[in-house]
């Protein structure tokens, strides 16, 4: 990536979806450009695209107009597999469902990334992120054996451990009580901090929002304001 490109671009992207009375427009030529190593809050109301907004980042949605440019890639270009690996080498996504495999212990869960990955060391490595978020001690327990901010630390090691360019957050405590919550949003930051990725994080709580270097607030698929913090 050259020192004047951000780390993500954005240009005129939108996003429609076919529903049962015909498309739903549900980004409208989104204009967005993100600095490495800061971190973004994304705010808005239910329904206003959030969401959306992070999927068409990661990939994970495909925008149906306008280009996604991220490290210098325009990922709109890119097919499935190879947006699979291009995700899988320079983005972690955490959710709010957790979404780990619960057939796997928490070391087996947070290695998977870095198996696929080719990563000879994958399992000393999934360690390392476990102690990081201070789940090394529940390593061999599977996903039912935790509570759900064991998960989700969990989740966080697995999103960190391939030291991703870029950290995507879809309402991370969302599942949590306010007490796991806290301890999730100052794990995250910490973990960002330490590493220099840049975080996009979705959230419907200001005070988290807050505490990014920037907040971007949609409304009906658009950007209704964009202001540093």
């Amino acid at each position: 990536m050259s020192p004047t490109q951000p780390v993500l671009h954005l240009d005129k992207v939108s996003l429609s979806l076919n529903g049962n009375a015909g498309p739903v427009d549900i980004l409208k030529s989104i204009d967005l450009r993100v600095e490495k190593g800061t971190s973004v809050g994304l705010i808005g109301p239910s329904g206003s695209g959030k969401s959306s907004l992070l999927m068409v980042m990661g990939g994970l949605e495909r925008a149906t107009g306008g280009t996604v440019t991220v490290l210098d890639t325009d990922i709109t270009q890119l097919d499935e597999d190879r947006m699979a690996r291009f995700r899988r080498d320079h983005m972690g996504v955490v959710f709010q469902s957790f979404h780990l495999i619960p057939t796997m212990t928490a070391l087996e869960n947070v290695a998977t990334p870095l198996e696929l990955a080719g990563r000879a060391d994958a399992f000393d490595a999934a360690r390392r992120e476990l102690d990081a978020v201070g789940l090394g001690h529940r390593s061999g327990h599977y996903p039912a054996q935790m509570s759900g901010g064991e998960q989700q630390r969990v989740a966080l090691a697995r999103a960190m451990a391939p030291k991703p360019d870029i950290l995507l957050a879809d309402e991370p405590t969302g599942n949590l009580d306010a007490a796991n919550g806290a301890k999730i949003m100052d794990l995250l930051f910490e973990l960002q901090q330490n590493s220099g990725a840049t975080l996009i994080l979705v959230t419907h709580a200001m005070a988290l929002a807050d505490r990014c270097d920037s907040v971007i607030e949609l409304f009906d698929g658009q950007i209704a304001k964009a202001a540093p913090q």
